[in-house]
């Protein structure tokens, strides 16, 4: 893997374990020569996660909307930023900039961004690993929810292991270098 893309609040949250991991991820990722794509901000978790990488000696490429660099919320030290006037084209920069994604802690456009990734995996549209930095049982809902919609019948059981996670950034990485997509059904098969 040559760049991951972190998708994470632009709040720090409530937890200060929530910072430590954020800050955790970026020196590994600089440690294993592995460039970090975000959003571009410089608040929250995503402030935290790029200044980490940064302080490591990493490189930090972040995809901010123009809008929220009127806000005066982005990143002004990063290796490199690349300014988009949707959030639909930052999502596609980052997706196509990286060979793995993680989610830290985060709110709906951290959710929006992870269910998109994990979507496209499933289609065929690119065949890259998703994984949760899951800090503090923060995802535990999440993934028993995932269990529940294959126990269901709503997810098939390939899909629902998709979807990585660990508590440890360096564990987690491991896990996404290794990742091999699912099997896929012939969609469009003729049926005999």
């Amino acid at each position: 893997m040559k760049h991951v893309a972190v998708w994470c609040g632009s709040s720090l949250g409530t937890r200060p374990s929530y910072v430590e991991a954020a800050m955790n991820l970026g020196r590994e990722l600089a440690e294993r020569e592995i460039g970090l794509v975000y959003g571009g901000a410089a608040r929250g978790l995503m402030g935290v996660l790029a200044d980490a990488t940064l302080e490591a000696g990493g490189e930090v490429f972040g995809v901010i909307p123009q809008g929220l660099v009127d806000l005066e919320v982005a990143h002004t030290g990063l290796t490199r930023q690349v300014i988009v006037s949707t959030l639909e084209e930052r999502k596609a920069i980052m997706i196509g900039e990286s060979d793995a994604f993680v989610a830290l802690p985060g709110g709906h456009g951290t959710l929006d961004e992870l269910f998109e990734v994990l979507t496209w995996t499933q289609l065929g549209v690119h065949d890259k690993a998703m994984g949760l930095l899951d800090v503090e049982d923060y995802y535990e809902h999440l993934v028993a929810h995932l269990d529940r919609c294959r126990d269901e019948g709503f997810l098939a059981a390939q899909y629902r292991s998709m979807l990585l996670h660990d508590t440890r950034a360096g564990a987690l990485l491991d896990q996404l270098a290794s990742f091999t997509p699912p099997a896929r059904p012939a969609w469009n098969a003729a049926k005999s």
